[in-house]
């Protein structure tokens, strides 16, 4: 008999190798929120909004106004390292340009 030909139950058979992948949790999200005050001009927090947080023109008026009425307002959601630096952005700018803006992160 050839070598070509195996019986059921032989050993020599070909085997398939299964490698299981560790599961990746996904990470953490923060929200990245803009407190409101009394003395930072409607038009910087509009700026911010665009250049720091990628917002339109209109959504950054609508989450502007959204924080001036109510006194915090949503500007994103990002992975701690990023929600981090974008608040930090915030602040660092806010503090060059005289203005007293703030913004904190919380987890989602």
């Amino acid at each position: 008999m050839s070598d070509d030909h195996r019986h059921i139950g032989d050993d020599t058979a070909p085997r398939v190798v299964v490698k299981t992948r560790p599961k990746v949790k996904k990470p953490r999200m923060y929200k990245v929120l803009m407190l409101n005050d009394d003395y930072t001009p409607m038009e910087f927090v509009v700026h911010v909004l665009e250049h720091i947080f990628g917002k339109s023109r209109e959504d950054a008026a609508r989450i502007m106004l959204h924080v001036h009425h109510r006194g915090v307002g949503l500007c994103g959601v990002y992975t701690y390292e990023v929600a981090e630096t974008k608040a930090n952005q915030v602040v660092d700018l806010a503090c060059r340009c005289q203005h007293p803006l703030q913004c904190t992160i919380e987890k989602e």
